[in-house]
């Protein structure tokens, strides 16, 4: 954090807005991002791109993946879950 007193700086702010818009914060974090906000028109600026590029590909990107790809990282998943399993237990 910035000063260490809970406040954010413009330099925090920026580092974790992609965080802040997925909603990954804990409530403390999220609500000093929001107070700088609140007083910062350069970051709000920067927030409300990064907000707006994400609804812009989120709403225009729809290409259909492969069933094969799709497939591919199934089966990774699963092995890396199976791998996982394994070293907790042992």
């Amino acid at each position: 954090m910035g000063s260490g007193d809970g406040a954010f700086d413009c330099g925090d702010t920026i580092e974790r807005i992609y965080h802040y818009l997925d909603g990954e914060l804990t409530e403390e974090r999220r609500l000093a991002i929001q107070q700088h906000l609140d007083n910062c028109p350069p970051c709000v600026e920067a927030y409300g791109f990064e907000a707006e590029l994400r609804h812009v590909i989120a709403n225009r990107c729809h290409d259909q993946v492969p069933d094969s790809l799709l497939d591919r990282v199934r089966s990774a998943l699963l092995e890396e879950e199976r791998r996982q399993g394994l070293s907790d237990t042992g």
